[in-house]
């Protein structure tokens, strides 16, 4: 599960130019915008990602002017996102351990303290098309793809300098899955396995595709991810005609792992289904680490054309190494920041 508030150590703390109250504070692979003067390097602060919905609680209320949101379920809150303050990139918010008596003042590094702050995901409100009739919660025997982004995991660029990963394109749409297990076939969105309904798009889209028929001709029990995108989904950023939903995954239920890029490959040719489409796969084998040695050029290799709209910049790209590392398929998102800055609300 991913951890949205954290403690975490400051890294390092620059000056602004022109700016007298503020600075930048390195935390990991993120900066953020602070006061001046709250936060020093080396202090252990409470950091929330982008992402992050914190609740209306006297310590956010500075945030009322800039991030406040309602949901449509009625809940208020502060929406952490990507920002941009003179010309400096800010992602995420680092507030001093003081200003919370509950966390004990000894607490560890990393240690995930969103549950005890009562922070959650922030996700966009689902159009009905989407959201469909809940049949249930998402199958625990199912993982949900949400990779990781690459600020939180620096020590990658030391530790896997070596992997061969995938490359792929990603792609700003809803997370579907369709699924084949013990002769059962299911349809969920992010965070909920969905009835088969004539208005929900999901099960239209898996009856245009022919999937159900494909599982069933492999009879294996796997769970294909990817994103469907297009008019009516996330404000189709694409320009997409119609609806389209690309593969980016395929979890084996049996082993409990997500197959090697070679494994779906060859899924994919035994499902023999042409109408089924792949995300755009950039690079079969990169070492990413040894082409960018820092950061910020990663996330400047991020940038570029979308190959499914090459008028439109691309969210980011994902990167899934070919072999196991430790018994598990290794994967990561880098996304664009000027993307984040153009679409994020």
């Amino acid at each position: 599960m991913r951890k949205l508030a954290t403690i975490q150590k400051v890294d390092e703390i620059k000056g602004i130019e022109g700016a007298d109250f503020i600075q930048i504070a390195r935390i990991k692979g993120w900066q953020c915008i602070i006061k001046k003067g709250e936060i020093n390097a080396g202090d252990k602060v409470i950091y929330c990602e982008i992402d992050s919905f914190l609740p209306v609680v006297p310590q956010f209320e500075f945030l009322r002017k800039s991030s406040y949101k309602k949901l449509p379920t009625g809940e208020e809150g502060f929406r952490i996102r990507t920002m941009k303050m003179r010309k400096v990139l800010s992602q995420g918010l680092a507030l001093p351990l003081s200003l919370f008596p509950e966390i004990p003042v000894d607490i560890g590094i990393d240690e995930d303290i969103s549950e005890l702050l009562n922070i959650k995901l922030y996700e966009p409100p689902i159009p009905a098309c989407l959201s469909g009739i809940v049949k249930g919660n998402f199958p625990g025997y199912i993982s949900k793809s949400d990779q990781e982004r690459v600020q939180s995991l620096p020590n990658y660029f030391s530790d896997y300098k070596e992997i061969e990963f995938e490359q792929t394109e990603k792609i700003d749409g809803s997370s579907t899955t369709y699924y084949w297990y013990d002769e059962v076939f299911g349809v969920c969105s992010r965070n909920l396995e969905l009835k088969e309904t004539e208005e929900n798009t999901q099960w239209k889209v898996a009856k245009e595709l022919g999937i159900k028929e494909s599982l069933d001709k492999l009879r294996k029990n796997v769970a294909l991810q990817g994103e469907l995108v297009g008019e009516g989904v996330n404000k189709n950023p694409l320009k997409i005609k119609g609806q389209e939903w690309h593969l980016f995954d395929v979890y084996d239920i049996d082993r409990k792992r997500y197959m090697t890029p070679e494994e779906r490959r060859e899924l994919i040719r035994l499902m023999d289904n042409p109408k089924i489409k792949h995300v755009p796969i950039l690079n079969e084998r990169i070492k990413i680490f040894e082409i960018c040695n820092s950061m910020d050029t990663l996330l400047y290799y991020a940038e570029g054309r979308s190959r499914l709209n090459n008028n439109i910049e691309r969210e980011g790209i994902v990167f899934k190494s070919n072999g196991l590392v430790d018994g598990q398929v290794l994967s990561f998102k880098v996304i664009s920041n000027n993307y984040l800055l153009k679409h994020e609300e």
